[in-house]
């Protein structure tokens, strides 16, 4: 094994705490009467862009659900950029010493500047080679994950991640997958388990 491939939410960090108050924000200066909470928002983590709107507010219009959620995405890139979210524990430790003998990648579906938002505020982003997103290319998270390993030549890998959206995209492209066991998520059918992010240097190290 040569990589190991991360998701983001639920796997490397918690950014529920800004997101609840961005979308909160971004509802009441749209006139819409409703608060989310830390839950509803979990039930979204994973999803692409288009699913989220309608998930939460399926009682709402298509144009308005779509204008909520572009609206929150860009808000959330720039308070996660100045706030960051939640890192697991162990994360800077275990990524220091995992990057010493794989290549590490982060591939999640998220909007265009939300990694990157997570590498300004944690700097952590010496320890990754590459990193892709549907927001930027328009794929789904299995497709991101083929391309991440075509364009830097990935031989074999592995993909960490805490949903069954995650366990479908790591079949997708054909590697193994290991589930977060302390994430958002749930996931019917893995290779490896962790409870605690240390736990993968046991398994790797």
């Amino acid at each position: 094994m040569d990589s190991i491939i991360f998701d983001l939410d639920g796997t490397l960090w918690n950014p529920l705490e800004v997101s609840v108050a961005v979308w909160n924000k971004v509802l009441a200066d749209n006139g819409v009467n409703e608060k989310l909470s830390k839950d509803d928002l979990r039930g979204i983590m994973g999803m692409q862009a288009d699913q989220v709107g309608e998930k939460l507010f399926p009682h709402l219009s298509r144009a308005l659900c779509e204008k909520l959620t572009e609206e929150s995405s860009e808000l959330e890139c720039v308070y996660l950029r100045k706030q960051g979210g939640q890192l697991y524990e162990g994360v800077e430790n275990v990524l220091e010493k995992l990057s010493q003998k794989y290549k590490l990648y982060i591939v999640s579906n998220c909007q265009q500047g939300y990694i990157e938002s997570f590498y300004e505020y944690h700097g952590l982003d010496p320890h990754f080679v590459d990193f892709e997103n549907p927001g930027r290319t328009g794929l789904s998270k299995g497709e991101n994950i083929q391309l991440i390993m075509e364009r830097n030549n990935v031989k074999s890998a592995v993909y960490v991640g805490d949903t069954n959206g995650d366990c479908e995209a790591a079949k997708m492209a054909g590697i193994p997958f290991v589930f977060a066991a302390y994430g958002f998520g749930d996931a019917d059918d893995f290779d490896y388990v962790i409870e605690e992010f240390k736990e993968l240097l046991k398994l790797f190290g």
